[in-house]
């Protein structure tokens, strides 16, 4: 008995380290109250037009579509001098994972800008943590939330918008997905009503960015300062401050500009202030800040880069035909062989796994005489070459039939890839009084 072998090989299509392609959408939606508003709103999930921009290497246009985005305020009766903050929600992604490969967990840092209108206007710097559950191959992208804070300076309704946000993905590159509310604002969201009066700290700040890579200088504009104040702009880790400091002088309107390199991990918001210490008083901020990666090159020293090819996945197999033991005519029996082995290599990198698969035909014999492709089992084995980042697992053993069945695979993880050996003991099973002669099948192996 012989069954012939035929290969097929489907790489999955590799990652284009460009994960931050989205663009995104939602339900609900709706203008709500505008400063006239008596009374705060319940906060409401908005729809609004959206332009997002994938990162060059991509290779992929610019997506218009839909976001459905969420405001949401802790204090949403506030009296004026209180700090109110605010939470962005991006509800549900519009756009799914482009392709076929899963992506990991925690490669995502979301930043962005709350549009305030009514009694205040100006905008909220807002930016999340590094976190995102695995997206399964042309899976949605999840929801994502960022934070940030606002002062209240005047006394009335406060409506507030979702704005422009940024996506930044650290896996493989550094890039970056700026999405922009097309024909801005955005509805509105979220309404806080502050009463009260007297004296209130003014003072604010703004930043060019809401995130860079560590030792990337950041532009911080202030205004409402005391005039020729000396002013400190430092980084915050929560109520303490971190080792990011410059200063800087407040002109005679009491406005100042200052480059901040922000080089500590642990900076998540960006303050200024006059005098010695930080004085909510005679200070602004904090602004959300996060630190994506990177590093300041020494003086005196020299950055070296490199680049590794990723490759892709493909087999070989040592034969493409297989020669069965034979059986006696009235006693059947198994007709045993070994499967030639086969290679596979997974030099693409990334995230995906790889699975081997065969089926079978029947059996074709003398005058249309036929052995059921269900007759064919095998017992798999494979072996893992040292070093390779993933570890193979051979097929259960059992019948392949003409509905296949697996070989061998490897799963899905942070990091894959490696070479491997397969092999597998083949037998078909011959009843007894099957007519005399030469019986000929196709086996054929599927990589993906």
């Amino acid at each position: 008995m012989r069954p012939t072998m035929r290969r097929s090989t489907e790489p999955r299509r590799r990652w284009a380290a460009a994960l931050g392609i989205t663009a995104l959408v939602v339900t609900g939606g709706g203008l709500l109250g505008g400063p006239a508003q008596a009374a705060a709103t319940a906060s409401v999930a908005v729809d609004f037009p959206t332009h997002c921009i994938p990162p060059p290497i991509a290779g992929i246009p610019p997506i218009d579509g839909t976001t459905t985005a969420q405001i949401t305020v802790d204090d949403a009766t506030p009296q004026v001098g209180d700090t109110v903050a605010v939470t962005y929600t991006v509800v549900v992604p519009a756009a799914s994972n482009p392709v076929d490969l899963a992506l990991p967990a925690d490669i995502m840092t979301p930043t962005g800008k709350v549009t305030l209108g009514g009694a205040q206007s100006g905008a909220v710097t807002v930016a999340g943590p590094k976190k995102n559950p695995p997206v399964p191959g042309k899976g949605a992208f999840p929801s994502f939330s960022m934070t940030g804070t606002f002062t209240v300076t005047a006394p009335g309704a406060i409506t507030l918008s979702p704005g422009d946000y940024n996506i930044h993905t650290s896996y493989i590159m550094e890039l970056d997905t700026p999405c922009t509310v097309t024909g801005p604002p955005a509805p509105v969201s979220e309404t806080v009503v502050a009463t009260g009066g007297g004296q209130v700290n003014e003072r604010a700040v703004q930043l060019s960015a809401a995130s860079g890579q560590a030792g990337d200088e950041v532009t911080v504009t202030g205004t409402k300062f005391t005039p020729g104040a000396g002013i400190t702009v430092a980084g915050r880790d929560g109520d303490a401050q971190t080792g990011d400091t410059t200063t800087a002088t407040a002109d005679g309107s009491g406005a100042f500009t200052a480059k901040l390199a922000v080089s500590d991990p642990d900076t998540t918001g960006i303050v200024a202030y006059e005098g010695g210490a930080w004085d909510a008083e005679k200070g602004a901020g904090p602004l959300a800040y996060t630190v994506t990666g990177g590093g300041e090159i020494p003086d005196g020293s020299q950055q070296l880069t490199t680049t590794v090819r990723a490759g892709t996945l493909s087999m070989t197999q040592a034969g493409d035909s297989v020669q069965l033991s034979g059986v006696d005519f009235g006693r059947g029996g198994a007709s045993t062989g070994d499967l030639r082995t086969v290679t596979v290599e997974d030099f693409r990198g990334g995230p995906a796994g790889w699975s081997l698969t065969g089926k079978v035909t029947d059996f074709k014999g003398p005058g249309g005489a036929r052995i059921s492709a269900d007759a064919l089992g095998w017992t798999p084995s494979c072996a893992t070459k040292p070093g390779s980042p993933s570890t193979c697992a051979a097929g259960s053993a059992g019948a392949v039939g003409s509905a296949g069945a697996t070989l061998a695979s490897t799963p899905d993880g942070a990091a894959t890839g490696g070479e491997f050996t397969v092999d597998a003991g083949l037998s078909l099973d011959v009843p007894a009084f099957t007519g005399a002669g030469s019986y000929a099948g196709v086996l054929t192996l599927t990589l993906t």
